[in-house]
C-alpha cells in the first residue's frame, strides 16, 4: 500500500459516520476561544512590534500628521513619490518631490525608478506588527508597494486591531490582501539576511493617534 492509499484510507475512515447530505454550514463550530493577545494597549504594542521588524515608526497626532510625513520624506531625500488615487490630502505635504499618480498605470520601469511610495493601509495588527493593504483608497495596486525601494505608510490608530482573527473579520476576503511585516527580507541557508528582494528595503510607518501630540 502506498502512502497515498494510507492517507486516503484514514480520511475515508474519519468521514465514515458523516451523512452524505451534510453540508459544512450544518455543523456548528464553537469559536469562543480568545481572539486577541494584544493586552490593554494595542497601539503601543503595534508600534513596538513594527519597530522590532526594523521598520521606522513615527507616532504623531492628527494635526501633525502631514508634518510628520513631510519630515520622513525629506530625511529620505525623496524626489519622485508615487501617490495612489484616494490618498487623503490632509496627510499629503508639499515638498521638493514630484508627485506621480497611477492613473493610467505607471510602468514597471517608472515604479522602479521612483524614490518611494506613500500609502494608507486597511488594518494594522498589534500582536504581529503587520500592516494589511487591500488595494482600497490611498493604497493602490500591489505593484506600487512592491517595486519602489521605500514605502511610507500612514496608519490611523482606529485602524489597529489586536490580533489576526480580528483583522480577518474586518477585511474583505474577496479583495487582494497584502500583509506587510517590516521591510522586505529573506535569509539564505546560511541565515544571511538580505533585504529588498521582493519589496521595499525601507518601511516607515506614520502612526496617527486620535489625540493631539503634546
Amino acid at each position: 500500500m502506498s502512502a497515498r492509499d494510507t492517507v486516503l484510507g484514514r480520511i475515508r475512515a474519519a468521514l465514515a459516520d458523516v451523512p452524505a447530505d451534510e453540508a459544512p454550514q450544518d455543523v456548528l463550530v464553537v469559536r469562543d476561544y480568545l481572539s486577541s493577545h494584544a493586552g490593554a494597549d494595542p497601539t503601543g504594542l503595534f508600534a513596538a512590534r513594527v519597530a522590532d521588524y526594523r521598520a521606522e515608526v513615527v507616532r504623531t497626532g492628527p494635526g501633525d500628521a502631514k508634518h510628520a510625513v513631510g519630515d520622513a520624506l525629506r530625511r529620505r531625500g525623496v524626489r519622485s513619490l508615487v501617490v495612489p488615487p484616494g490618498f487623503p490630502e490632509e496627510f499629503l505635504p508639499d515638498g521638493p518631490w514630484q508627485r506621480l499618480g497611477d492613473d493610467p498605470h505607471l510602468t514597471v520601469a517608472e515604479l522602479d525608478a521612483a524614490d518611494g511610495v506613500l500609502t494608507t493601509a486597511a488594518v494594522g495588527i498589534a500582536v504581529t506588527g503587520t500592516i494589511v493593504l487591500d488595494t482600497g483608497p490611498g493604497q493602490g495596486r500591489r505593484a506600487l508597494t512592491l517595486l519602489p525601494d521605500y514605502h511610507l505608510c500612514v496608519v490611523r490608530e482606529e485602524q489597529i486591531v489586536g490580533d489576526v482573527p480580528e483583522a480577518l473579520a474586518a477585511l474583505d476576503p474577496a479583495c487582494p490582501l497584502t500583509f506587510v511585516s517590516g521591510p522586505s527580507a529573506t535569509s539564505d541557508i546560511e541565515l544571511d539576511r538580505v533585504e529588498g528582494v521582493h519589496g521595499p528595503r525601507t518601511l516607515v510607518v506614520v502612526l496617527v493617534g486620535t489625540e493631539p501630540t503634546v
